[in-house]
This record gives C-alpha cells, sequence and structure tokens, in this order.
C-alpha cells in the first residue's frame, strides 16, 4: 500500500508532541499534503497553527473514514483522549499507536476487537529521520495495516517487525529509551574530559563528535561493533587500558547496562498493567 491512499482518505494525529511532530514533518517531507492530515492537540504550537494555514485540519472533527489514525499522547494520558476518536473504529480505519506501555488489549478493549490496531515503539532520533521503530499488530492487522505503518513510520527512519508483543517491552528498554543513555554517555565523557584539565566547550565537543561519528561508523561498515572495538585497540595503548575498566565483568558497562535495560524493561511491563 503507498501513501496515496493517505491523500484519498486522510490520517489523524491524535496528540502531536515531540514525536508526533518528528513524524508529521517526515510525512510532509515525503509528500503527503497538509490538507490530507487532520491534527487533535490541545496545545498546537505555532508550527502546527502555520500548517493550518496551508489546509492541515486542526482541531477539527477528523473524517469519517480515515486510512489512519495515530494514537500519540502520552500514556497517562491516553484514556481521556480516545473518546475523541474512538467512532472511527466503526470503519475501516488502521490504529497506530506509539504509546510506550499500553497494550493492544488495552485498545481493543476501548476500539473493539475488530478494529485494526498496529502497536509501535520509535525512538527519539526520528526527529533527524534517524529513528528506529518496532512494530507488531493485533489479530485483526493484516499485512494491509502493517504495510501502511511501516511505510510511515520509515518517513522518520528504518522499521523492524517484531512476532510477539511480550518482545515490545525490551524493544521500548534498548532502543526507544535508549538515545538517553546514549546522550548521557556523552555527559559523562564531557565530563570525564573535564576532569583531565579540558575546557567545557572543547569537552563537549570531542565527546559529542565522538560519539555521533562512532555511532555512524557502526551502522555502516560491515564488521560488527565487536571488531571494529578490537581494530582500534592496541595491546598496552591508551584504548586497551580504558577497556579493562569499561569491560571489568564485576563492575564494567556490560553489567551497568543489564541492570539499566532491566529496570527500564520493568517499568514498561508496570506501565501495561
Amino acid at each position: 500500500m503507498s501513501l496515496e491512499r493517505i491523500d484519498r482518505q486522510g490520517l489523524v494525529l491524535l496528540g502531536c508532541g515531540k514525536m508526533g511532530s518528528a513524524m508529521l514533518e517526515g510525512w510532509l517531507a515525503r509528500g503527503v499534503a497538509p490538507s490530507s492530515i487532520s491534527v487533535i492537540d490541545p496545545y498546537p504550537s505555532d508550527r502546527l497553527e502555520s500548517l493550518a494555514q496551508q489546509g492541515l485540519r486542526l482541531n477539527e472533527p477528523p473524517p469519517k473514514d480515515p486510512a489512519i489514525c495515530i494514537l500519540a499522547v502520552k500514556p497517562q494520558m491516553m484514556t481521556d483522549a480516545l473518546p475523541q476518536i474512538s467512532d472511527l473504529a466503526q470503519g475501516g480505519t488502521i490504529f497506530l499507536s506509539i504509546a510506550a506501555g499500553s497494550t493492544l488489549a488495552y485498545f481493543e478493549r476501548v476500539l473493539g476487537d475488530k478494529a485494526a490496531i498496529v502497536r509501535a515503539m520509535p525512538n527519539t532520533p526520528a526527529a533527524v529521520g534517524r529513528g528506529i521503530t518496532a512494530i507488531v499488530g493485533n489479530a485483526a492487522a493484516g499485512a494491509e495495516a502493517l504495510d501502511l505503518a511501516e511505510e510511515l513510520l520509515q518517513a522518520v527512519g528504518q522499521t523492524v517487525r517484531i512476532e510477539d508483543e511480550a518482545q515490545m517491552d525490551a524493544v521500548t528498554a534498548v532502543s526507544g529509551s535508549g538515545p538517553a543513555y546514549v546522550f548521557h554517555m556523552i555527559e559523562a565523557m564531557a565530563a570525564a574530559g573535564e576532569a583531565q584539565g579540558l575546557a567545557p566547550e572543547l569537552a563537549m565537543t570531542l565527546a559529542r563528535a565522538t560519539v555521533a561519528g562512532a555511532g555512524v561508523l557502526a551502522e555502516q561498515a560491515d564488521e560488527t561493533p565487536e571488531r571494529l572495538r578490537v581494530n582500534v585497540t592496541s595491546k598496552g595503548g591508551t584504548t586497551a587500558a580504558a577497556l579493562a575498566v569499561l569491560m571489568d565483568e564485576q563492575t564494567g558497562l556490560a553489567q551497568l547496562m543489564r541492570r539499566a535495560v532491566n529496570a527500564a524493561a520493568d517499568r514498561s511491563r508496570e506501565l501495561g498493567e
């Protein structure tokens, strides 16, 4: 299915915060007409107000049978927000949720088990077109629903499909929350550089560029991250000295990251309850 269906039937975006805004910009960049998009948001940004002047429907009644409705409000606001679009479940509208922790079963209770529902977990690099999103559908979401959801989400990065919704908590913990781990690593590297005598601005510039560059290299190189690490580690050198600390079996990064990801996954499960 192509985005032409969006132009014909329309798209509804319930909530337009940071993630919703990132996706909206991606769709517009791919040629979706503003007039095909309906946004429901109680606190519209200046950007939304500007797009409304170009035909975007802002806080107006949605079309009767849009192709897809994106559920992009925060999980704790979902119960109050869903009644605004629940009537759409009577038609052939596909529902795509990007709310962390909100399960397919939850949406089926509200929208009905006949509604095609796709659950997605994107991450914030979507704002620069470098996100990655995992998706899974309910029993009513066939190939057509998954294809359309995937095409929309690919406007802001990569997509992967998972077979078991239970994996979504782990996905949330690794890629959904993961950018924050990397941002904190940049903070920590910069602070460590300052402790060695570098000026704060220089330390931050070095840390930010190093993490960003290493990420691109890891994504584009044919070698695995393990091989890339070995390639830059000379026996007895400076990198080896640092890795001896980071790779300590008891106190190293691997154990710390496992605890962090476990905490995030546990919280995702709690939200789902």
